[in-house]
């Protein structure tokens, strides 16, 4: 990775499903590597599968357990069983609940939505470590894949840890961060080949538009 003079926000591959590949993300450049544990998703890892990926990584580079509505029990016994050091919440979980993972240790990282509940103005309701901004169309939860107005969760920023996602890619990175101004970005199918597999000339690619990006303040760190 370039050395850069100007500040950058941390990044988070998420949706890896094989450790030589997120070590490859690492190696790039990568702040976090998330974890899908959602039935529905493509990505959707197996228990084996993220131990060997949370035991491949770094110290400092934690996994991050992405989890859809799942209750407390299941989410810790992921945590427990994979060694993950964070866990995302990408449904209507409560307050209460991101207050639980926090004081067992975790990072927590709660999703919210320009477009559907819960939204953005719902932030302070949760003592989140940081929100992943998101606009909440599409049939999954995340992003879709879908490009949005990155612009109008600026402000947002600006009181609260964020992590921009939805729509992110090589080609349109350093706009996104100029238009919203993150402490973190998360990007999942914009780096792969096929949903869980990442491609990582891709993944450099992302990593270059992000140095050509123009963060005007010191980010926040969430990871």
């Amino acid at each position: 990775m370039q050395i850069h003079s100007n500040p950058i926000p941390q990044i988070k591959i998420c949706g890896l499903t094989n450790a030589e590949q997120a070590l490859g993300c690492v190696a790039a450049g990568a702040d976090a590597i998330g974890l899908v544990f959602y039935e529905k998703s493509p990505r959707n890892v197996t228990e084996e599968q993220a131990r060997a990926i949370c035991d491949a990584l770094p110290e400092k580079v934690p996994g991050v357990g992405v989890f859809v509505n799942e209750s407390f029990e299941f989410i810790m016994g992921k945590v427990k069983t994979c060694g993950l050091k964070a866990a995302q919440l990408h449904g209507q979980e409560g307050p209460e609940m991101v207050a639980r993972l926090r004081e067992s240790g975790l990072i927590v990282i709660k999703g919210l939505y320009v477009n559907k509940a819960p939204l953005l103005k719902e932030a302070d309701d949760f003592d989140a470590s940081g929100f992943l901004v998101e606009c909440g169309k599409g049939k999954l939860p995340g992003g879709n894949a879908m490009t949005w107005n990155w612009g109008e969760v600026r402000g947002f920023g600006e009181d609260h840890p964020m992590i921009l996602a939805g729509g992110l890619a090589p080609d349109n990175i350093a706009q996104a961060i100029d238009a919203s101004q993150p402490d973190a970005v998360d990007i999942s199918s914009g780096v792969e080949s096929s949903p869980g597999q990442k491609d990582l000339d891709k993944v450099r690619a992302f990593m270059d538009g992000v140095l050509q990006s123009n963060l005007r303040r010191e980010p926040r760190r969430i990871f």
